[in-house]
């Protein structure tokens, strides 16, 4: 197995075992001792070649297609991976909880696992907000129309997280986002 390819894998299952909430201790102890935490690990860095037979055991472990285990075999683009979401943290804290309360308390989640209490701004990725667009119960369009709507992403980030939105790619961002917000 190549090492890119051990550590795209190795990533997948540490942010599988991530979105889960589980520490490597964790993982040995939900599993009262049948994934020893060292050898998680060692898949998670690239260091340990894992099994087909494994690998589907550890994805009836994670309770996962062992289809979301394997790294994405499509090259990355460099515009998704440089791509930067932000938002505007003080618009949104002078929005309704009512409204915004679930994209606050997410954004709150991110800010202290980076340790980062700017209070100003918030960088997300693009799963991210797929992630959000779930939780309101709406379309990635949707929730970028709305987030914009609401003066917490800039005019014209629905091109740059390309959901749609305008044709023009490189129209210039209004200055003034961060001024305007007209929550629904």
């Amino acid at each position: 197995m190549s090492t890119d390819y051990s550590r795209a894998l190795g990533a997948r299952l540490r942010a599988i075992r991530n979105q889960q909430g589980l520490s490597l201790q964790g993982v040995e102890d939900k599993s009262h001792g049948r994934w020893k935490a060292v050898v998680v690990g060692s898949y998670e860095r690239g260091d340990r070649a894992v099994t087909v037979q494994r690998l589907s055991e550890l994805a009836v472990f994670y309770g996962v297609p062992v289809s979301e285990l394997l790294p994405d075999p499509r090259p990355s683009s460099a515009v998704t991976t440089s791509t930067k979401i932000v938002l505007n943290l003080e618009s949104l804290g002078s929005l309704p909880a009512d409204e915004a309360g679930p994209l606050a308390r997410y954004a709150s989640t991110i800010q202290a696992q980076r340790h980062d209490y700017n209070g100003k701004v918030l960088s997300i990725r693009t799963e991210d907000l797929k992630s959000l667009a779930i939780i309101y119960d709406m379309s990635p369009d949707e929730l970028t129309t709305r987030l914009i709507e609401w003066g917490v992403l800039s005019p014209g980030m629905e091109s740059v997280v390309g959901f749609g939105g305008p044709e023009d790619d490189d129209e210039e961002l209004d200055a003034g986002w961060d001024r305007r917000r007209s929550p629904r």
